[in-house]
């Protein structure tokens, strides 16, 4: 049964909060074409009107969803949920993605390309290139299908989980009656729990409405030559396991002698340093333009790191150099604590500890 909320009362949208995800469906609408340009010059009030978004004096939840600046105020767990984690119990960093579906959209692809995942870096000639462990397009359609399928009935966010080897979207929902995981992979009738969501997603050419989405996943990966992902229905939801074959990057090319951004390796080499402190051993007096242009082309070519990968802009970040391939294989450890203390002890101390 549809949610209405008084478009009349002190719940009303305020006219920035439109405004804002209408400018955003106007961009998207006016590239597909798939709304007038008659349309597009109407007013907000109006634009949800011919998208169906209003019913009397009522805005539908979608209306909410889909253009208000904080749909939690009205609809809990109305938000997407991002992790990054070692093991199934080792969380090491996570993200919350708020505000209207637009801008979660944006903003979780954002933050899954430039902080979650790796992208291999390659050169041809002096052009860089950048290949994901996942397609875009993929990575893209999957977090529209959870967009625009999950029940906002059941307060529960959608959930992304990265790993090192996979990444997994897991949103709450049911399948149509009689739809099985096969169903949803072979040709199948567009049946979306959300039609009015929908229907604003592809009104802004964001997708399309045949059905054809898990599709066009599947087809993403196999033209990238990547390996397609994994569906697995459960009660009350449905995971998507993409899995992540991971290539250690080729390193940029290395800079000419006596250039600024040898000079930085240089003093890398002796251990981890902040801007502060690369600036004062090359004697300068502050950060100069040049040393932050010369540590964001490293950064680029992965020639150095960050200390804090996960928080970019911390005072506390600093750099150091990229190992070689080989120094970052890990060193076989002994299988049990016995072994790892009898490997520090001689061959006549190990006796005490059987």
């Amino acid at each position: 049964m549809p949610v209405y909320i008084s478009s009349c009362s002190e719940t009303r949208l305020p006219a920035g909060g439109f405004l804002i995800g209408h400018a955003v469906a106007d961009d998207r609408a006016s590239l597909s074409k798939r709304l007038t340009a008659e349309v597009l010059k109407e007013s907000d009030s109006n634009l949800i009107d011919k998208l169906h978004l209003r019913q009397g004096n009522h805005l539908k939840r979608a209306a909410v969803l889909l253009f208000h600046p904080d749909p939690e105020r009205f609809i809990t767990g109305a938000f997407v949920k991002i992790a990054y984690f070692r093991t199934n119990s080792d969380l090491l960093f996570h993200d919350e993605i708020r505000g209207s579906l637009f801008a979660q959209i944006d903003r979780t692809m954002d933050l899954l390309l430039t902080k979650y995942l790796k992208a291999i870096v390659s050169y041809d000639g002096l052009q860089r290139l950048e290949r994901y462990p996942i397609p875009e397009d993929a990575l893209r359609e999957a977090l529209l299908n959870a967009i625009a399928h999950k029940d906002y009935a059941s307060g529960i966010p959608i959930q992304i989980s990265v790993y090192e080897d996979r990444l997994l979207f897991w949103n709450n929902g049911e399948l149509a009656p009689n739809w099985t995981v096969e169903t949803l992979t072979g040709k199948h009738a567009s049946q979306p729990p959300n039609p009015d969501i929908a229907n604003t997603l592809f009104r802004a050419g964001m997708i399309e409405a045949w059905g054809r989405g898990i599709e066009h996943i599947f087809t993403s990966c196999k033209a990238a030559g990547g390996s397609p992902p994994t569906l697995r229905y459960e009660g009350n939801g449905l995971w998507l396991e993409f899995p992540i074959h991971t290539t250690a990057a080729p390193l940029g090319p290395k800079p000419e002698p006596g250039s600024l951004e040898e000079q930085v390796l240089a003093l890398l080499n002796s251990g981890p340093k902040a801007k502060a402190e690369l600036a004062a051993a090359l004697g300068q007096q502050k950060v100069s333009g040049q040393l932050n242009k010369v540590v964001r082309k490293l950064l680029e070519a992965r020639r150095i790191e960050r200390t804090l990968p996960d928080k970019p802009q911390s005072r506390l970040q600093k750099y150091r150099n990229v190992a070689p391939p080989s120094a970052l294989q890990p060193e076989s450890q002994p299988e049990s604590l016995e072994e790892q203390v009898g490997a520090l002890l001689d061959p006549g101390s190990k006796a005490k500890l059987k």
